[in-house]
């Protein structure tokens, strides 16, 4: 959608972030067509560097049904904000405060032996099993998943825990056909027997994130875990996602300079003619990277201008070329440094080229000095009870 006129206003004084809450329901949307089950939002990391509050409005929007996040304060967060909605974190440590979690209805991740002897210690707690499907990195190695599962039913039937869900992560979902995939699914199946040979009978059955859930059917199970896909991130690159982000920028500062001149730190840039150098008051501390120097574009006046030297701190220069007259950019002209790329502007997957990374890294690492604008909100969330586990809305 196009930003209001108010926030147009405001993105030509200062370095802006504007985000568009409706690309994001209009995401949830198509990647939710793509499947029979449910759809968590996963809103980490200040969802993914866009808002949690706002983000998670419109996913439910969308037809989001409940939230993940990677932490405990994450998930209260959301509670205090007024979400009664179902919420799983599942990256805490041994001593995280489980008992919080159970007062809050907050569900939470069981890797392995360890954190289930930590979370027996908080009665009530509904828990996801999860099983290590060959990233070797969070999740129960297939070693340890029969004891994980055994012991689990026992902390089950002695009522101190409710087994509600079994998860894994595809290492490979990226690659739609990839080996690694085929493996990571047949071992999420052997995990599912397993838990139900040994007596468990979790409802939730969750394996897919974003890529999977558009590009691999046989991934889906009652729910699918969509996180940069809220946000137009599709790595698959299977689908037509939005990006709900575009960064902006005046230009500060114009000048001439000669043939020859050199431009910023080490000198990596040469002027190759008699051009005008534009400045943006924006740099790595607001999250361009630095890698992107000399290689990366941004959007002025209609045109896709270089920029030049290396990225700073505080300041990117851009080349602006050599024309003058009524049309050429000037001090306070406006420059969008990504965005969905409507206007032919770059977008976070280009400067993710760029810099040689992924856009997630991109959009997460936005600093807290660019002013923020949201546009498109859905409507605030309606009053809600007060919070206790019997009045959180778990099914």
């Amino acid at each position: 959608m196009t930003p209001s006129p108010a926030a147009v206003e405001a993105a030509g004084s200062i370095p802006t972030l504007v985000i568009d809450t409706t690309a994001v329901t209009a995401n949830v949307r198509t990647i939710g067509s793509a499947t029979d089950g449910e759809v968590m939002a996963v809103v980490k990391a200040d969802a993914f560097g866009h808002g949690t509050v706002a983000v998670a409005k419109a996913s439910l929007a969308g037809g989001a049904t409940r939230f993940g996040v990677t932490t405990l304060a994450e998930a209260l967060d959301l509670r205090a904000a007024g979400f009664t909605e179902r919420i799983l974190s599942w990256l805490n440590p041994l001593d995280a405060d489980f008992a919080a979690a159970a007062a809050h209805g907050i569900e939470v991740a069981v890797p392995g032996l360890a954190h289930l002897a930590a979370v027996r210690a908080a009665p009530g707690l509904r828990v996801h099993l999860q099983l290590d499907t060959g990233m070797a990195r969070d999740g129960a190695s297939p070693e340890e998943w029969v004891a994980l599962c055994r012991e689990a039913r026992a902390a089950e039937a002695a009522g101190l825990l409710s087994v509600v869900g079994v998860m894994g992560h595809l290492p490979c979902a990226d690659r739609p056909g990839h080996p690694a995939n085929d493996a990571g699914r047949a071992r999420f199946a052997w995990g599912l027997q397993t838990a139900h040979d040994l007596g468990l009978r979790p409802a939730d059955h969750h394996l897919a994130a974003t890529a999977a859930t558009l590009s691999d059917p046989l991934s889906h199970h009652t729910m699918s875990r969509i996180g940069a896909g809220l946000v137009g991130i599709d790595e698959s690159h299977t689908a037509r996602l939005r990006p709900a982000l575009t960064l902006t920028a005046p230009l500060v500062q114009v000048r001439e300079v000669a043939a020859g001149t050199s431009v910023g730190y080490g000198h990596s840039w040469q002027a190759p003619r008699d051009t005008r150098l534009g400045l943006l008051a924006l740099g790595y501390a607001d999250g361009l990277p630095r890698l992107a120097s000399n290689r990366a574009e941004v959007l002025v006046g209609g045109r896709r201008r270089p920029v030049v030297g290396r990225i700073s701190m505080d300041m990117t220069i851009v080349d602006l070329g050599e024309a003058d007259g009524p049309d050429a950019p000037r001090e306070g002209d406006l420059a969008t440094v990504f965005g969905p790329g409507d206007a032919g502007e770059p977008t976070a997957a280009e400067w993710a080229g760029w810099a040689e990374t992924l856009e997630h890294e991109i959009v997460t690492g936005l600093g807290p000095r660019l002013h923020r604008i949201t546009v498109g909100e859905p409507p605030a969330t309606p009053n809600r009870p007060t919070l206790t586990p019997k009045t959180i809305g778990i099914r």
